[in-house]
Protein backbone atom coordinates (compact mmCIF):
# COMPACT_ATOMS: atom_id res chain seq x y z
CA UNK A 1 0.00 0.00 0.00
CA UNK A 2 1.38 3.43 -0.89
CA UNK A 3 0.81 6.27 1.56
CA UNK A 4 1.12 9.96 0.72
CA UNK A 5 1.15 12.36 3.67
CA UNK A 6 0.75 16.08 2.97
CA UNK A 7 0.99 18.87 5.51
CA UNK A 8 -1.48 21.55 4.45
CA UNK A 9 -1.92 25.30 4.86
CA UNK A 10 1.13 26.29 6.93
CA UNK A 11 3.67 23.63 5.95
CA UNK A 12 3.44 20.45 3.95
CA UNK A 13 4.93 17.07 4.73
CA UNK A 14 4.72 14.47 1.98
CA UNK A 15 5.56 10.84 2.77
CA UNK A 16 5.32 8.11 0.16
CA UNK A 17 5.25 4.59 1.63
CA UNK A 18 4.17 0.98 1.17
CA UNK A 19 1.84 -0.96 3.48
CA UNK A 20 1.20 -4.61 4.28
CA UNK A 21 -2.43 -4.19 5.37
CA UNK A 22 -5.63 -3.13 3.62
CA UNK A 23 -6.71 0.50 3.92
CA UNK A 24 -9.71 -0.28 6.13
CA UNK A 25 -7.46 -2.09 8.60
CA UNK A 26 -4.82 0.66 8.58
CA UNK A 27 -7.50 3.36 8.96
CA UNK A 28 -8.85 1.76 12.14
CA UNK A 29 -5.46 2.26 13.77
CA UNK A 30 -4.95 5.74 12.31
CA UNK A 31 -8.37 6.83 13.61
CA UNK A 32 -7.90 5.24 17.05
CA UNK A 33 -8.04 7.41 20.17
CA UNK A 34 -4.38 6.55 20.88
CA UNK A 35 -3.16 7.87 17.50
CA UNK A 36 -5.47 10.89 17.71
CA UNK A 37 -3.92 11.73 21.11
CA UNK A 38 -0.39 11.28 19.71
CA UNK A 39 -1.16 13.66 16.84
CA UNK A 40 -2.64 16.23 19.21
CA UNK A 41 0.34 16.00 21.59
CA UNK A 42 2.67 16.68 18.65
CA UNK A 43 0.68 19.57 17.08
CA UNK A 44 -0.20 17.50 14.01
CA UNK A 45 -3.72 17.90 12.67
CA UNK A 46 -4.81 15.21 10.17
CA UNK A 47 -7.19 16.85 7.70
CA UNK A 48 -7.89 14.01 5.30
CA UNK A 49 -7.06 10.38 4.64
CA UNK A 50 -8.32 8.20 1.82
CA UNK A 51 -7.57 5.34 -0.52
CA UNK A 52 -6.87 5.55 -4.24
CA UNK A 53 -9.90 4.19 -6.11
CA UNK A 54 -7.63 2.55 -8.71
CA UNK A 55 -5.05 1.17 -6.26
CA UNK A 56 -6.35 -0.19 -2.93
CA UNK A 57 -2.80 -0.23 -1.57
CA UNK A 58 -2.34 3.51 -2.14
CA UNK A 59 -3.31 5.85 0.71
CA UNK A 60 -3.19 9.62 1.05
CA UNK A 61 -3.07 11.53 4.35
CA UNK A 62 -3.08 15.33 4.59
CA UNK A 63 -1.73 16.89 7.80
CA UNK A 64 -1.58 20.47 9.01
CA UNK A 65 1.66 21.03 10.94
CA UNK A 66 4.67 23.30 11.15
CA UNK A 67 7.59 22.35 8.93
CA UNK A 68 9.40 19.23 10.07
CA UNK A 69 6.92 18.27 12.81
CA UNK A 70 5.19 15.41 10.95
CA UNK A 71 8.53 14.03 9.71
CA UNK A 72 10.07 14.13 13.20
CA UNK A 73 6.96 12.48 14.67
CA UNK A 74 7.09 9.76 12.01
CA UNK A 75 10.78 9.08 12.63
CA UNK A 76 10.37 9.00 16.43
CA UNK A 77 7.36 6.67 16.18
CA UNK A 78 8.92 3.93 14.05
CA UNK A 79 7.72 0.99 16.18
CA UNK A 80 4.14 2.28 16.30
CA UNK A 81 4.22 3.12 12.58
CA UNK A 82 5.44 -0.36 11.65
CA UNK A 83 2.80 -1.99 13.86
CA UNK A 84 0.14 -0.56 11.51
CA UNK A 85 1.62 -2.45 8.56
CA UNK A 86 3.60 0.53 7.32
CA UNK A 87 6.83 -0.59 5.64
CA UNK A 88 8.98 2.05 7.29
CA UNK A 89 12.05 1.81 5.05
CA UNK A 90 9.93 2.36 1.94
CA UNK A 91 9.05 5.89 3.04
CA UNK A 92 10.24 8.89 1.05
CA UNK A 93 9.73 12.24 2.81
CA UNK A 94 9.42 15.53 0.93
CA UNK A 95 8.47 18.91 2.43
CA UNK A 96 6.60 21.75 0.74
CA UNK A 97 5.92 25.30 1.89
CA UNK A 98 2.47 26.83 1.47
CA UNK A 99 2.32 29.33 -1.41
Amino acid sequence: MTCNYFGWLRRQQYLLSRFLFRFVDWAKGFDSSEVVAMHEANAIKPLYRGVNKNDPESVIVIHQAEEGIAKAFFEASREAVESTGHIYNSTIVTSYLAG
